[in-house]
């Protein structure tokens, strides 16, 4: 995780890359999150080649915005891996693991409005679009702040 998390071209929605120490608090808080909610960002494995890729999964998010608090979709892949419908077919079973599993009222997904790769996941996922916003947690980042939540409440 920690080299994806290194790579330049994963990160470029983020406001950087990220180093082994930061990569290690994020997966600690993931083991919280899990611990306390039962859910996370979960490691995926591509089975085929038993390499571990990224992380796809399910993440509560409390930032002040009108679309929060609410469990966020998320996901992050080794770029050797985009274009095969990988993070569609992971944040669908997270989605599904989200509202039929756990019951949770609303799931949303947020990206960087210049995002289209991970915009295109949350359509063909069922989401819609719930609006644009600028995003509390970029607003030193000019070229980031500019964001778009998409969202579903169970039983719709």
């Amino acid at each position: 995780m920690a080299a994806i998390n290194a790579n330049p071209e994963v990160m470029r929605y983020f406001p950087g890359t990220q180093t082994e120490a930061e990569t290690k608090a994020f997966i600690e808080r993931a083991q919280t999150s899990y611990e306390k909610r039962g859910y996370t960002y979960f490691a995926v494995d591509h089975l085929k080649d038993k390499k571990m890729i990224g992380f796809i999964g399910l993440a509560y998010q409390e930032y002040a915005s009108r679309f929060t608090p609410a469990t966020d979709i998320g996901w992050r892949l080794d770029p050797a891996y985009w274009g095969r419908g990988l993070a569609t077919e992971g944040a669908r079973a997270a989605l599904g693991f989200g509202l039929q599993v756990l019951k949770l009222p609303k799931i949303i997904s947020v990206a960087v409005r210049a995002n289209k790769p991970s915009i295109k996941v949350m359509e063909k996922i069922g989401l819609k679009k719930l609006g644009n916003f600028q995003h509390p947690l970029l607003a030193d980042y000019p070229e980031l702040k500019s964001c778009v939540a998409y969202g579903i409440e169970r039983g719709r």
